[in-house]
């Protein structure tokens, strides 16, 4: 079995760029999340996908290669100390991927997906379930109890934003407490939160903007952790670069977040 998620008087944190991208770029942005967190006293997962398996086209990157990401995955573990956190999108993948991942992440189109969370909860890893853009977050307790019920205790949620329309999601910070009565940590994912989805394109637009504003609401209301992606030039990054936060901006945001969450000590 993994450990469970740490606790400390902050929140935690899951961050990391979308895709791995190749080895270089993610040890970099590895290496300097950790550095930030450590000095504010931050648990920190590494968030990296090896391969992204629901673009909206065909020509959309989806990665390097899976043993080649993975690889790249397991490296930053080993040189950096990192858990590491990744999503999977079929039964088969969950025992493989869970040779190097630390927690497993159910993305929020296959949060209902009963085979995919019972292979991810035999694995004995972290099941992080990302709360689908169309559920409430009182539904999600029967994707918490079919972790469980395969006998894995270690189960988390991430709510990542409810469907406004076509091309828009928005965030009800209510579902924090709804969630929570789970008995589980619940995140807010504060990129893709951002989204905006279904664009003529095929590529998904966003608003980072706003990253600093739904983040220091979700401390404020009480998230047990905060999820978000980053790049060290966002516009060049091969996927999701339109919601993502740059890496230069990590340091004052995890700062001022920290802040808040030790003004809202009782």
């Amino acid at each position: 079995m993994t450990e469970p998620i740490e606790k400390n008087d902050n929140f935690f944190l899951i961050a990391g760029p979308c895709v791995v991208e190749g080895e270089a770029i993610t040890l970099r942005i590895a290496r300097e999340i950790k550095e930030v967190c450590d000095e504010l006293n931050i648990p920190f997962y590494f968030k990296a996908s090896y391969r992204k398996a629901n673009r909206s086209s065909l020509k959309s990157f989806t990665g390097i290669g899976d043993e080649e990401a993975l690889a790249v995955l397991q490296k930053v573990k080993d040189e950096l100390n990192l858990p590491i956190v990744t999503d999977i999108h079929s039964d088969e993948e969950a025992a493989w991927a869970a040779k190097t991942a630390d927690i497993l992440q159910i993305p929020a189109f296959l949060c209902r997906q009963t085979s995919l969370l019972v292979a991810a909860a035999k694995t004995g890893r972290t099941v992080n379930i990302k709360k689908g853009q169309f559920m409430s977050p009182e539904a999600m307790g029967n994707a918490v109890e079919k972790v469980r019920e395969a006998g894995n205790p270690h189960v988390m949620l991430t709510e990542r934003g409810t469907t406004f329309g076509y091309q828009d999601l928005v965030v009800d910070f209510r579902g924090v407490k709804a969630m929570q009565a789970f008995d589980c940590p619940v995140v807010l994912d504060c990129t893709h939160s951002l989204q905006q989805p279904n664009q003529p394109s095929g590529v998904t637009g966003g608003r980072p903007d706003l990253i600093e504003t739904i983040a220091r609401a979700g401390v404020a209301v009480g998230f047990d952790g905060l999820f978000m992606e980053t790049h060290p030039e966002p516009s060049k990054a091969l996927s999701d670069g339109a919601n993502m936060l740059p890496l230069s901006e990590l340091r004052p945001l995890l700062t001022t977040l920290v802040r808040i969450r030790h003004a809202l000590k009782p």
